[in-house]
């Protein structure tokens, strides 16, 4: 790149922006428009971008006028050889008056998709390679785009892509329909040249800085602070789990085993305002993304990673699947899902889910050294029980912690029940994980709460 954008500090290079005037297809009267970003900062090395029109395709060229430098000192004279650092695809889904920004790829083999009423908040990723291995990770990235013309009455546009890496290449093709939940159509073949240690496929990438679970140790007026609060997965046996997200003093992965499972996401179910009382991020209205397996994935995991973070400014959570089976060089790997971005009317289980977990005691007269949690559920299946049913909670602990109390009450103000356990930890200096869901007789009420607590 020239100079003057290799040095860009992120206020600079924000000050460049995209005229909406030069939106692609923007006098032909689609429902469709595209907007560019410039090479700067971080974002050093071009994408290529077509248009694709029946049979034909054509480049879209990087012209300097497309784009207003503000207040920085740069010569367009100069920009020759420069091309787009990614793109942004609008379309008209809050109002009909205005295409609002619904999709972006920027960055190595990032994209985020919006919603009616959303927010951005997390991302997701063609491919995460060996994320969190002492090795280091590798960061495949788009290096060209094809997107497709649409029609006059298009309610959703198709676009494919050309991922690269040393060791992994593939091609995908993406089909999204923005609306109240905008749906991304995920189709891909992926090539290893080389032996990859971990593949992580569907990656999905957010932050979590403190929550309900994990309160700030510094003076911040908010009670919340995160993109995501749970990683939800339903199986293929029908269970469901919820693993709320924690921001870990040191680098914590765990994993669920799976045979074809049927979905997972990275969730953001606190949706009131007065979770997080932040008029500027909103993260009320940050997007769950769901991630919907098309055909038979086979054994493998979810993996979940969760990376310490001082501030709200880094993603610190990833959650991907990885395969068991081996995966051969030079051959074929075919990848097919969906991915929901939602709000309003999220994924969830059928019968009830957790809508909070917090850890600590209340009042008690002497010290107590148990770990306490009250877990919150709701759903249909509690709101229908009789008023004098009796609800068990089930809690199950692994070898490093001793079950003292396990009590299912009633929720009067919600609606719901609620779940509370004290633990005792044995060895400070190992995690424990807890496992709890609520019954009723033989029937099962509610997904499965899963929950590590790391070593303090």
């Amino acid at each position: 790149m020239p100079k003057e954008l290799q040095g860009l500090t992120y206020d600079q290079y924000r000050d460049i922006r995209f005229r909406t005037d030069k939106s692609y297809w923007h006098n032909l009267n689609l429902p469709f428009e595209l907007a560019f970003f410039h090479q700067g900062l971080y974002y050093d090395q071009p994408v290529k971008i077509n248009e694709v029109v029946e049979s034909a395709v054509r480049e879209i060229r990087f012209r300097p006028d497309m784009f207003d430098y503000g207040s920085n000192k740069i010569d367009p004279k100069q920009l020759a050889g420069v091309g787009f650092a990614g793109f942004r695809v609008h379309y008209a889904v809050n109002t009909p008056k205005y295409k609002d920004e619904v999709l972006v790829f920027l960055g190595a083999s990032y994209f985020r998709a919006l919603g009616k009423n959303q927010l951005y908040g997390l991302s997701a990723r063609a491919l995460a390679i060996d994320t969190a291995l002492a090795s280091g990770e590798e960061f495949p990235r788009f290096v060209e785009f094809w997107i497709e013309a649409p029609a006059a009455g298009a309610k959703e546009i198709t676009l494919y892509a050309l991922v690269d890496s040393r060791r992994v290449t593939g091609a995908y093709r993406f089909v999204v329909k923005p609306g109240v939940d905008t749906a991304m159509d995920v189709k891909a073949q992926l090539y290893l040249r080389e032996n990859v240690s971990k593949l992580g496929l569907a990656p999905l990438t957010s932050m979590y800085l403190f929550g309900e679970n994990q309160p700030p140790h510094n003076d911040d007026y908010r009670p919340e602070v995160h993109d995501s609060d749970g990683l939800s997965i339903q199986s293929g046996t029908g269970e469901w789990l919820w693993r709320p997200l924690t921001n870990p003093k040191r680098l914590l992965i765990t994993s669920f085993a799976l045979t074809n499972p049927l979905g997972f996401g990275l969730m953001q179910r606190d949706r009131d305002f007065a979770r997080y009382e932040d008029l500027e991020a909103r993260y009320d209205r940050r997007p769950s993304a769901w991630v919907e397996p098309k055909g038979k994935w086979g054994a493998g995991r979810v993996e979940l990673v969760q990376i310490p973070t001082p501030d709200e400014t880094n993603d610190n959570i990833v959650a991907f699947w990885v395969p068991d089976a081996p995966l051969a060089t030079q051959k074929p790997i075919d990848l097919e899902y969906r991915l929901l971005w939602e709000k309003d009317s999220e994924t969830r289980p059928p019968l009830s889910w957790v809508t909070q977990t917090r850890r600590g005691h209340g009042y008690t007269r002497d010290p107590d050294p148990t770990i306490g949690f009250v877990v919150d559920f709701d759903g249909p299946a509690l709101r229908k029980l009789a008023p004098d049913a009796r609800v068990d909670a089930v809690v199950t602990a692994d070898a490093n912690a001793e079950i003292v109390e396990r009590v299912a009450q009633r929720n009067d103000v919600t609606g719901g029940w609620r779940m509370r356990i004290r633990v005792k930890r044995i060895d400070d200096d190992k995690p424990i994980e807890l496992r709890g869901f609520l019954k009723s007789g033989t029937n099962t009420l509610s997904e499965t709460w899963s929950y590590v607590l790391a070593p303090e």
